[in-house]
């Protein structure tokens, strides 16, 4: 049996991983191999011995496909797998805002003269103002009491537009409830209720401020779920991937291996569908104050998880009407941006670039 382990299929590579110079990203790649014979990766003989091989590649383009071919008594072998150069990576950190709706029905319905007349709102705005923090902001089409996108005025469309270098308004799902509304539904169901949300957000909003969704309700799609957002253009979903007695959760079906790997790694692409997988590493309403620093300091020294931050809360916490509210919920969230603003993160929204980062050769 020839295999490469190391590199993973979908690896997204960056200079955490190998040595950039020239233009290039020079990496070991590792395998298991049979006894007696010779193995090239790329053409460059690996070292061989124990059942194991190892050879240089330098990646020159953003993806290459690196072939192991091994030659002996076992005859002649070959294994594939095919890898992303984040070329122009840079420390970078996003803030996604699950669940949103309380904001737009306070909004509608206390008409205010700003629409950072809403403490939500202008709590974002301070962290833009003191850190450059952008937020994607995931809204339900319709609330828990039955407040829809269509009842929001128009009346502060030029005020969203003229935030939308840091604010921006995404698909979440129609609704919060049912839980997991899409882990079987189809591609047409999810992308009707996609629809529905995106209308209203360029009506009331601005184009400017709608962005492409990175995050769906519960992070469980179908195949041809995925298929359809791929068609519509999303190419980033963020999930946990965390493993449980049922298998790995809010994790999009990927199969064990790969969810496996996204555990472990910040990120991975499905070449079939052009997605990109990131693993979230704080989900911010979930992690008590005083244990955020703890949560964050370990991922800077994994260069599996050094370079980019993806950071989670949920807009209900801030809310004092909501049974599980969390008073300091405002805290918490500074406290992770300021983690990352003191380590060198820069803000960015995934659906620019690469992951945030520029995506040219």
């Amino acid at each position: 049996m020839l295999r490469i382990t190391d590199p993973f299929h979908g690896a997204v590579l960056n200079r955490h991983h190998g040595k950039e110079a020239a233009g290039t990203l020079r990496i070991t790649v590792r395998g298991e191999c049979p006894p007696y014979g010779k193995v090239t990766v790329n053409g460059t003989p690996a070292t061989v011995g124990g059942g194991h091989f190892e050879a240089p590649v330098s990646l020159m383009a953003r993806e290459t496909d690196v072939v192991a071919v091994y030659e002996g008594s076992y005859g002649h072998l070959e294994h594939q797998v095919r890898v992303v150069w984040d070329k122009h990576s840079f420390p970078r950190y996003r803030v996604a805002l699950d669940d949103n709706s309380f904001f737009l029905r306070d909004i509608a319905r206390k008409g205010y003269d700003s629409i950072f007349g809403c403490h939500y709102l202008s709590l974002l705005r301070r962290m833009h103002v003191e850190y450059g923090t952008k937020f994607t902001t995931n809204i339900y089409y319709e609330a828990d009491d039955g407040f829809r996108l269509t009842e929001f005025p128009e009346t502060y469309r030029a005020e969203f537009e003229a935030n939308a270098d840091w604010l921006g308004l995404t698909f979440h799902a129609y609704s919060d409830k049912p839980d997991r509304p899409y882990q079987y539904a189809s591609g047409d169901q999810l992308m009707r209720d996609l629809a529905l949300v995106e209308e209203q957000v360029k009506r009331f909003a601005g184009e400017p401020t709608w962005i492409t969704p990175t995050l769906v309700h519960w992070g469980m799609v179908t195949p041809d779920g995925l298929a359809a957002l791929a068609r519509y253009g999303v190419r980033v979903l963020s999930g946990y991937w965390e493993p449980s007695p049922w298998g790995y959760d809010v994790s999009y079906w990927t199969d064990d291996a790969k969810s496996d790997y996204l555990h472990r790694h910040d990120c991975m692409k499905d070449f079939a569908t052009g997605i990109v997988f990131s693993r979230i590493d704080i989900v911010i309403n979930n992690t008590p104050i005083d244990q955020i620093d703890g949560r964050l300091d370990p991922l800077v020294d994994d260069p599996n998880h050094a370079e980019i931050m993806d950071l989670l809360t949920h807009e209900q916490y801030f809310w004092d009407f909501y049974a599980n509210y969390i008073p300091d919920h405002p805290e918490r969230l500074e406290r992770a941006i300021r983690w990352v603003t003191d380590h060198g993160y820069k803000p960015v929204f995934f659906h620019q670039g690469f992951l945030g980062a520029p995506d040219g050769e």
